[in-house]
């Protein structure tokens, strides 16, 4: 699949994956869940070593979107999972967000529309009352929830919907030149602003052998992301320099 054959003029940055999958090999389809947009696992390193893996899937269909994640710990006799899933609209909005601790604690959390706004419900253990926190943002405000990789593509795809266009016959992105985004962590508790940009093409090495990937910066507050997408705008690499982080493609 070449970028030629893609045409990004939809609002939904989900859509930009959808036509990227029908053109390809016209979707898989998952009875009840639409079509498989993207899915994979994205191997997790800290410091050159593997403490962790996330599974994930991403389906749309014409009422939007679902993501579902399993994030597992390695190396450790007790090792944590947690799992996600987030719900958006055809237009990429908020519809409800889940995160479960399945192990060692049995927390959950979920984040769903309130009005014009948004309301956190959160359960630190099995029994507990409900914990609930307001956000003063819409519904299109994006979760970067914590140890989620496929929610910086499902982002990542927002960006390009945004941000780029068609011109003879090739996606152009502009160079250096960020988009601001509002986002939401949900384990963290807190909101944030961050600006991606597209820096060009780049040489990078992945799996053994040398690759020409587009590459992007994820700027905020705290950190600085630099993000790798194949041609097809699938999320390939991650690192994290301030944290000795890289989260590559499986």
């Amino acid at each position: 699949m070449k970028l030629s054959r893609v045409l990004i003029v939809i609002p939904a940055g989900l859509a930009l994956m959808a036509a990227v999958a029908q053109a390809g090999d016209k979707g898989k389809q998952n009875e009840g869940t639409g079509r498989v947009v993207d899915s994979g696992s994205f191997a997790v390193f800290v410091n050159e070593k593997r403490v962790a893996t996330e599974t994930f899937s991403i389906h749309e269909d014409g009422n939007g979107s679902l993501t579902t994640s399993e994030f597992k710990t390695e190396g450790t006799t007790d090792n944590a999972v947690q799992t996600s899933e987030l719900q958006l609209t055809p237009t990429g909005e908020i519809r409800k967000y889940e995160w479960k601790e399945i192990s060692p604690g049995k927390a959950q959390a979920t984040v769903v529309p309130n009005d014009e706004f948004l309301l956190e419900r959160i359960v630190r253990a099995p029994g507990e009352k409900a914990e609930e926190q307001p956000y003063l943002l819409p519904a299109s405000t994006s979760i970067l929830d914590d140890y989620f990789f496929s929610h910086r593509a499902i982002l990542m795809w927002r960006y390009l919907s945004a941000a780029c266009k068609q011109e003879n016959g090739k996606v152009q992105c502009p160079v250096n030149q960020p988009v601001q985004f509002g986002a939401l962590n949900p384990h963290q508790r807190t909101s944030m602003p961050l600006s991606i940009s597209f820096s060009g093409r780049d040489k990078v090495a992945f799996h053994g052998s040398e690759r020409e990937l587009n590459k992007f910066v994820m700027k905020s507050e705290t950190s600085d992301w630099m993000l790798w997408l194949d041609d097809q705008f699938k999320l390939m690499r991650i690192t994290i320099p301030s944290e000795r982080t890289e989260v590559v493609r499986d």
